[in-house]
């Protein structure tokens, strides 16, 4: 078998030359010539005094281990894989922390996958830099990457069976900028047991070289510290610092910095959390190098030996921060943009300037904790004894934990263990086992419970969302998505949308001015029935007043005050529901809505973000704006990348806004107006003017209000996390003693903060555009009667006039 290969490969290698007999000519001289050349070379090399043949023989090597480098780095028939570039080099990717920096210059958050913040050099402790290089790399000043009298240390001690690595802090950087043992491939032969490794130090030896010539000591020291893990999730020096003993860089002493370079061994085995013994021992080590270098005396050593490692062990997580909810939709919010532009938020070091107000967030965020503890006394106590999942009837809904228990991930688990039909499935979800819930008290509270227990348990809490923004702008200045994120993530002022109620009647007034009826013209207050079809059938509906009770003759405005249900249904029978569905979709309702008599009183569901934003283009003169969350972004290197751009439309003219403005003022100054809950808190001493909207659905599953002044819009949501969770009466449920006081309370503090002064103001006295329908009139209510007055007065008299109230 071997005879007829080579014969074969005889004949292969005759019939070459003899195709190519001139290639076969000039290969055959130049081996001949190659092989005089180093016959000659060897037989000068035995001539030659031993010392020169010493001398030869290493530059031989020498040479022979350039080339080689050279062969790996430029990756020679595809045999090593590829290496990182000069550009790579020159500008190398790392993974960087997007901060999140708010409307009056604080930062609120950030993004990140490594919990990475670069620091400058001068900014990292001098105490720090003699600790890394007296451990890691005491002759780092004096080499240019590779340290070859480590190298060769290092190969002694293996030899004396105490293996240990001699990588300078600059191949180090390469490992940890570059990833070089597992981004970069090492080619055909790097599926040869042993080579591997060869390859990927030989890799690390070039792009050190590199590195050196590119950049000063300095900068790899800071590139180092900027890159390394420090483990806990602390990508470099300034998280570590922080994460370990909450100090910055520059404040770092001895014993803090030789704990942290001794984490750098095995951020595992020595971290000062996992391992504090060990971690203790080695910080003493690195102590220690500090005395072989002339850097501490020994007593000096010996004193800092003695101290205990002193913690202030905090993780930083990407959800740590303020405006958690507000952070989330941030985040959505930015997804189309990452698409569009291909920047990371995670990854990229960003600047995002947010229009939120930390000092407007902190009064949201007190005004909601205070208001829904109150609520959760009153829920708990209207409830006790009894479960609040009722339906329509007041009936507890059967089933209603067991539907919920099969949404959640640990029947999941349990059904693909058991099977669906096992009693084991139920057996283990009756099972009480250690959980934190949710507790006004203690916040996260531990205890035993089962899943079923749980799951009734946390569905006796009632839930809130509450959002303010600017009018004019669209900015957003707050936003509560809920009572704890920390257990319900899902945002109550975005992500979710309820029936919206008479805040709802907003549209509907809009639809009838623009149709020409005017505030202060009259509708009856009587009893109303509504025929339509539905799917082919015939249907009536006969809403009532949530009162009960009928007022007659009443103007629009007085009816709008109180909230009259019977006046807006007739108004939009008048006007027709895909007129007032266009109205809404014009002020800023993104939601579909249905096209049904009902949807009058606020039965087709929308968000609180769009409901609020809708009010905005009322007061901003009927001229919409898009909500703003972000006003500008900027790179790492402080390059403007976006700034958001104003998208202010005139939707309804003037004289309807003006005039829908009278209206959501009258709230406050018609009698019975259902927003002058507000005189509970001090909000008038501040010349502010104040207008709103309640709202409650059926069964007081849902409960409004929005709010306005000149120069801040905001509203509030309350209800249970489903629909059948709710108080049983109005006098707890409605929207004027739910969420209006969370209104109240955060519009107290605004208009007392001095440096919030500009939410402060009065809506104009005086349009500026001629108003062609009549809207100054006010409803009179005599003493001792029920009878209704309407008085049409001038607006200078008006505004002085005093209101009686029932």
């Amino acid at each position: 078998m071997r005879k007829n290969i080579a014969t074969a490969f005889t004949s292969f290698v005759q019939k070459l030359r003899s195709a190519f007999p001139a290639i076969s000519t000039f290969t055959t001289t130049l081996f001949r010539k190659i092989i005089q050349w180093r016959k000659a070379r060897m037989a000068r090399f035995r001539s030659l005094p031993w010392y020169r043949k010493l001398g030869n023989i290493a530059f031989t090597i020498s040479w022979m281990f350039v080339v080689y480098l050279l062969v790996v780095d430029l990756n020679i028939l595809w045999l090593f894989g590829k290496s990182p570039t000069l550009k790579a080099i020159e500008n190398p990717e790392q993974s960087l922390v997007t901060t999140i920096i708010s409307a009056d210059g604080k930062e609120i958050g950030k993004f990140f996958s490594e919990n990475r913040t670069p620091v400058a050099f001068n900014e990292i402790s001098p105490r720090m830099i003699e600790a890394l290089i007296s451990t890691e790399d005491e002759r780092f000043y004096r080499h240019f990457g590779i340290d070859f009298q480590g190298l060769f240390a290092a190969f002694k001690d293996m030899l004396k069976g105490d293996p240990r690595g001699a990588s300078t802090i600059t191949q180090q950087l390469v490992k940890n900028m570059f990833k070089t043992r597992n981004q970069y491939s090492t080619g055909l032969l790097g599926s040869i047991p042993g080579l591997k490794l060869i390859i990927m130090k030989t890799k690390e030896w070039v792009t050190a070289v590199k590195i050196e010539i590119f950049y000063t000591k300095e900068e790899i020291l800071t590139m180092y510290l900027n890159t390394v893990d420090f483990g806990s999730n602390a990508y470099g020096i300034y998280t570590a610092a922080k994460t370990y003993f909450k100090v910055h860089p520059s404040e770092l002493n001895y014993q803090q910095s030789a704990t942290l370079v001794a984490i750098l061994k095995a951020t595992t085995s020595y971290s000062p959390v996992l391992n504090p013994q060990r971690s203790m021992a080695r910080r003493n080590v690195v102590l220690q190098n500090l005395v072989e270098q002339e850097i501490l005396s020994q007593h000096e050593c010996d004193s800092l030996q003695l101290f205990p490692l002193q913690l202030k062990y905090s993780i930083e997580k990407s959800q740590d921060g303020e405006a958690r909810y507000f952070r989330s939709h941030l985040a959505r919010f930015l997804e189309e943009w990452e698409a569009k532009t291909g920047y990371d938020i995670y990854n990229d070091g960003l600047k995002i300037h947010v229009t939120l107000d930390t000092r407007m967030q902190k009064y949201a965020e007190e005004a909601v904790n205070e208001q829904m503890r109150t609520l959760q006394k009153r829920f708990f106590e209207h409830w006790r004894g009894q479960v609040p999942w009722r339906d329509e009837q007041g009936i507890e809904i059967p089933g209603f934990v067991e539907n919920i228990a099969k949404k959640t991930h640990q029947y999941a688990s349990l059904v693909k263990r058991f099977g669906e039909q096992s009693d084991s499935v139920w057996f283990y979800l009756n099972e009480a086992r250690p959980m934190k819930v949710f507790d006004y008290e203690a916040i996260s509270k531990d205890t035993l419970l089962s899943t079923m227990d749980s799951i009734r348990y946390m569905n006796h809490y009632l839930h809130t969302g509450f959002v303010a923004m600017e009018p004019g702008t669209g900015h957003v200045k707050a936003w509560v998505g809920d009572i704890n994120y920390d257990f319900w993530q899902y945002d109550k002022v975005a992500q979710s949308k309820r029936q919206p109620g008479s805040t709802f009647k907003l549209f509907v007034y809009t639809a009838a001015i623009e149709n020409g009826i005017a505030p202060c013209d009259k509708r009856y207050d009587q009893p109303v029935k509504w025929e339509y079809t539905e799917k082919g059938e015939p249907k009536v509906w006969q809403p009532k007043n949530a009162d009960w009770s009928y007022r007659g003759n009443v103007t629009l405005k007085y009816a709008f005050a109180r909230s009259i249900n019977t006046v807006a249904v007739q108004l939009a029978r008048e006007v027709g529901i895909p007129e007032v569905i266009s109205y809404a979709h014009k002020l800023g309702i993104k939601t579909r809505l249905e096209d049904m008599p009902s949807t009058s009183l606020g039965s087709s569901d929308v968000s609180l973000y769009e409901l609020v934003n809708s009010f905005g283009t009322i007061v901003n003169e009927g001229k919409h704006t898009e909500p703003v969350v972000v006003t500008r972004i900027e790179d790492k290197n402080g390059k403007l990348i976006y700034s958001a751009a104003k998208t202010t439309k005139q939707v309804i003219p003037y004289q309807t806004a003006w005039l829908m403005t009278e209206l959501l003022k009258g709230t406050m100054t018609e009698p019975g107006g259902t927003t002058q809950a507000l005189w509970e808190w001090d909000l008038f001493n501040y010349a502010t003017d104040f207008g709103g909207k309640t709202g409650t659905s059926s069964n007081h599953s849902d409960a409004w209000f929005v709010g306005v002044t000149n120069n801040l819009v905001a509203g509030a949501w309350v209800g249970g996390e489903h629909r059948s969770v709710h108080f049983r009466t109005g006098r707890l449920g409605e929207g004027s003693k739910t969420a209006l006081p969370i209104y109240g309370l955060f519009m107290e503090k605004v208009v007392k903060d001095e440096q919030l002064t500009r939410y402060r103001g009065k809506f104009p006295e005086k349009p500026s555009q001629e108003i062609s329908l009549k809207y100054k009139c006010h409803t009179y209510i005599p003493k001792d009667t029920v009878a209704i007055e309407t008085e049409i007065i001038p607006e200078e008299e008006l505004l002085q006039e005093s209101t009686t109230i029932l």
